[in-house]
């Protein structure tokens, strides 16, 4: 009998520690289950058979993409310490030059669009560092490793499906669909769905390629900036001084005032003198709290917002921009 207990309590031992395995790493059946499934799918969607077989062929979850979905860093930088650490002299010294460098095909580009060359410049610095890095992961890897597992699987799905589709369409092989390990691809790191939304074919050759075509590049990201209200002719706000006695509830970008109004209750420019008399509206933001400093962004700005939901990625952005287009404008007064 006791022997039989021992037998019995060495069986439940195993029987746990095959259970504690982690589902990515339990063998290929589960997983290849799940993408049975998902073909299905896909080709009720209307992807080809032959793009499948080609994408979806040895296709196995990466454990090393897990690892970074479970141990991303707490972002917990200050506002002025994220802005030193983002908005860097090289940065500007390189993105003024490639102002200037490609200043015919951004001008161009603002005429279609709206949208003004240091915007798309600045974003282009902090999403690749001008496209110098793109990622190395390949996005079909990585939208399928987070598809199957259980944490944002729908989302994922979905995006994985978008991947599948971009490629069926022959925008970009298999191959070089390179990203970050959660998808983010190109130049411009977009989500496949945000490609297939709002990618253009710049330079008309059949294909929307935010991998190596500068137009593609800065149509697509101009076309993403409008479709999201971006106001040609405008900039996107400006740091402000706020009177000592003020109502904290008109903060937030869900409050939208003029510049009269924003004046009437004493909001300054933060060298103290009058707002600009334009007949435009603004919201009142506080991205480190009362004790950081205050901004009154506009439409443009809340339009960036939408690339990337930080008020820290977003006022890095214009300020890049800013200190950028005036750098360009020292080298132009230089060589002239």
């Amino acid at each position: 009998m006791r022997r039989n207990f021992r037998f019995f309590r060495l069986t439940v031992y195993i029987l746990i520690a095959f259970l504690s395995v982690p589902q990515v790493c339990t063998g290929n059946v589960e997983f290849d289950t799940w993408l049975t499934g998902l073909r299905a799918e896909a080709i009720a969607g209307g992807i080809s058979s032959e793009t499948l077989d080609i994408a979806l062929k040895d296709l196995k979850p990466v454990p090393r993409i897990i690892e970074l979905d479970r141990n991303q860093p707490e972002f917990k930088r200050s506002f002025w310490s994220y802005q030193k650490l983002v908005v860097t002299e090289s940065r500007i010294k390189r993105g003024a030059e490639m102002l200037i460098t490609h200043r015919d095909l951004l001008e161009r580009i603002k005429d279609r669009y709206g949208v003004q060359p240091r915007f798309l410049v600045a974003i282009w610095g902090l999403e690749t560092n001008f496209g110098s890095y793109k990622g190395k992961f390949s996005v079909i890897r990585a939208t399928a490793t987070l598809a199957h597992d259980a944490r944002r699987s729908k989302f994922f799905r979905s995006e994985l499906l978008h991947s599948l589709r971009i490629i069926d369409e022959g925008h970009i092989s298999l191959e070089n669909m390179l990203g970050s390990w959660a998808g983010a691809m190109g130049q411009l790191q977009f989500m496949p769905s945000t490609f297939t939304q709002l990618a253009v074919d710049e330079d008309n050759d059949g294909r929307k390629d935010i991998w190596q075509s500068l137009p593609d590049v800065f149509g697509s990201a101009s076309n993403f900036l409008s479709s999201y209200g971006w106001m040609p002719g405008y900039t996107w706000g400006r740091q402000v001084k706020l009177p000592q006695v003020f109502d904290n509830d008109l903060i937030g970008t869900g409050t939208n005032r003029t510049l009269a109004e924003w004046q009437e209750t004493g909001v300054r420019r933060y060298n103290g003198k009058d707002l600009p008399d334009a007949d435009i509206s603004a919201s009142l933001i506080q991205p480190s709290g009362s004790n950081g400093p205050s901004f009154l962004v506009y439409k443009n700005y809340k339009a960036i917002l939408r690339w990337n939901r930080s008020h820290l990625y977003a006022l890095a952005v214009c300020r890049l921009a800013d200190r950028i287009a005036y750098r360009a404008s020292l080298k132009d007064m230089v060589q002239k």
